[in-house]
């Protein structure tokens, strides 16, 4: 029965967000503060859940934008959504 649990385990890894998440949301916080946006605003302009805007710019969770925010976001920030991502690899 162990077994069975073991495979269920996160690790603290897997819960920390990668270098490129951080850089996205670094960038997307700094567009919507230039907006001059609440995280209630951006949520209610995403659809999204107050909950949600925190967590992803809380380095505590591991919630994050997948490729359709980024595409919405550029729209409601009026931008493009490379302005989101680094030049290089990280």
């Amino acid at each position: 029965m162990a077994g069975i649990f073991r495979s269920f385990t996160i690790t603290y890894r897997q819960v920390l967000k990668t270098k490129v998440d951080n850089y996205v949301i670094d960038r997307v916080k700094e567009k919507r503060l230039e907006n001059n946006l609440s995280q209630a605003d951006l949520a209610f302009e995403l659809g999204m859940s107050v909950g949600f805007i925190g967590k992803v710019e809380s380095r505590k969770y591991a919630s994050h934008y997948n490729v359709k925010h980024l595409n919405d976001l550029a729209k409601i920030l009026k931008c493009s959504p490379q302005d989101f991502l680094p030049k290089k690899p990280i």
